[in-house]
């Protein structure tokens, strides 16, 4: 009877072992790293650390993220650039990435040649705003007036030289007719922290990086650069409904991973940030977030990257910014 028993207890400890190695729950496959270019406090940290736990599961493995925001990014697409093309090293990046070929002289990589665009998610509403103990003005008009009194005299911040926070400043001067010194730093975070400090007067960023500061009324914002107001601060105007007619700057964010991935990694891959942006947590906060998610097809991602390199070398062009 003992060994029957012993047996049975056995058998059944088996069972359990055998099911639990089944299921994703307890058998995960190993690590997905995500380096992101882009420091802790940037929108698109605040995406994918949002989407971390709906992406570990779709991939039925451990996600680590990673920031590695050098070199305004630069320092983290050499690293994803020159990882194993397996599907075990991603990214999630702004569209920096088509900008930097345009604003940087000596790029250590091809892009897109030296990576694998996988998806073009969504995109995520920017905001100009100042340090109301600095800036006085609290739209567009009065702003730009402010701006045009105090040519060069006031400064604004970025997340380092050739961001889209930067181009997106220096899109609105344009159109303004204005004058500002830029500030670049090593990563949103920092540059958020100075703004609060009225070491600087305004920066263009992404909502989801200042969204609390706004709340709070620790910053003003002057106006939003998407196309049309957000759900996630409906008061804020446009600045094309504040006289700047069709103007619009866009932050989209993407999925890629190194260059030579197989056509099996990929689809893994897409299919996991389909479904962790689907997961109903993750859906309700990038719509707190304001963030859009349409999430792209690898075909439409892949020719998505090559008409926005030729777009915003166009851009960096008629604006005058001097690559660096």
């Amino acid at each position: 009877m003992k060994s029957h028993h012993s047996l049975s207890r056995r058998s059944v400890l088996l069972a359990l072992a055998a099911s639990a190695a089944g299921s994703p729950v307890f058998a995960q496959s190993g690590t997905v790293k995500f380096i992101l270019p882009n420091a802790t406090g940037s929108g698109v940290d605040a995406i994918t650390r949002a989407a971390a736990p709906a992406l570990a599961k779709a991939l039925n493995a451990s996600v680590v993220v990673e920031n590695q925001s050098g070199a305004s990014g630069i320092v983290g697409l050499q690293a994803l650039a020159r990882s194993a093309p397996d599907g075990n090293t991603l990214s999630v990046v702004s569209n920096n990435v088509v900008i930097f070929p345009s604003v940087i002289k000596a790029l250590p990589f091809d892009m897109p040649g030296d990576f694998t665009p996988i998806a073009v998610v969504g995109a995520t509403p920017m905001v100009l705003v100042v340090n109301p103990a600095k800036v006085s003005a609290t739209n567009s008009r009065e702003f730009s007036a402010l701006l045009k009194n105090k040519p060069g005299e006031l400064n604004f911040g970025s997340g380092g030289n050739g961001t889209i926070l930067h181009l997106a400043t220096e899109i609105y001067l344009d159109a303004t007719g204005t004058k500002a010194r830029h500030i670049p730093y090593k990563g949103v975070g920092p540059m958020v922290t100075d703004l609060l400090g009225g070491q600087i007067d305004f920066a263009t960023v992404a909502l989801p990086s200042v969204q609390q500061h706004i709340k709070t009324g620790a910053l003003r914002p002057i106006g939003m650069l998407a196309p049309q107001r957000t759900q996630a601060l409906p008061e804020v105007p446009t600045f094309a409904e504040q006289g700047l007619r069709d103007f619009a700057v866009e932050a989209w964010f993407a999925v890629i991973g190194p260059k030579g991935m197989s056509p099996a990694s990929v689809k893994k891959a897409h299919d996991a940030v389909v479904a962790a942006f689907n997961d109903p947590v993750v859906k309700e906060t990038m719509a707190k977030q304001g963030n859009t998610i349409q999430i792209s097809s690898t075909e439409q991602a892949q020719a998505a990257f090559r008409s926005e390199l030729a777009k915003y070398a166009a851009l960096v062009k008629k604006i005058g910014l001097e690559p660096q």
